[in-house]
């Protein structure tokens, strides 16, 4: 990738948790941030599926979004995070558990997207095995959700009109200062 992200990021920090709602950006960003840290990625929607053998959506499916919810949970709970750049799934706000733990590791970053950004990211939210009650729309779960990203937010990201290079930037400089 480009180094206009920024070229010498600071290597004080142990960690960096991103948080936010599903299509803002965590896991494209995460790639951006963890190669200039130079530091791997772990998106842990990938450490759960991984852990159970099947996709979020076949879980959400199969057994229930409480229950997509207790295997991210315990999930996060037995990551060691240290010195990786960590993408949550968008639900893991819903664990106070989860949240403490991460924030052991580094700041909690939050990519606040507009509803109406997020709206034209997503075509496909009722496919990506959302930890959500069936039936339930992206307003709703935005509503919902809202709270518990300001809650937990150590650092929050305007990404309104950005671009990933340009909220990359934003992380590091908000960080940094």
């Amino acid at each position: 990738m480009s180094s206009s992200c920024t070229e010498n990021p600071s290597q004080s920090l142990s960690a960096i948790v991103l948080i936010g709602m599903p299509g803002a950006g965590k896991s494209t960003v995460g790639r951006l941030l963890a190669e200039k840290r130079q530091w791997p990625l772990v998106d842990t929607d990938d450490l759960l599926a991984n852990d159970a053998g099947c996709s979020l959506q076949d879980i959400v499916d199969q057994q229930g979004y409480r229950r997509l919810r207790q295997i991210e949970e315990a999930v996060i709970l037995k990551g060691d995070f240290t010195q990786q750049v960590v993408a949550t799934g968008g639900s893991a706000v819903y664990s106070d558990k989860a949240m403490a733990h991460l924030r052991r590791f580094g700041p909690l970053v939050f990519l606040n997207v507009p509803l109406s950004e997020l709206t034209s990211r997503l075509s496909n939210f009722a496919l990506r095995g959302i930890a959500a009650e069936p039936g339930t729309g992206i307003n709703e779960v935005f509503a919902q959700r809202m709270p518990l990203y300001r809650q937990w937010a150590d650092v929050t990201i305007d990404c309104k009109d950005k671009d990933e290079t340009a909220v990359c930037a934003a992380v590091l400089a908000a960080l940094e200062s």
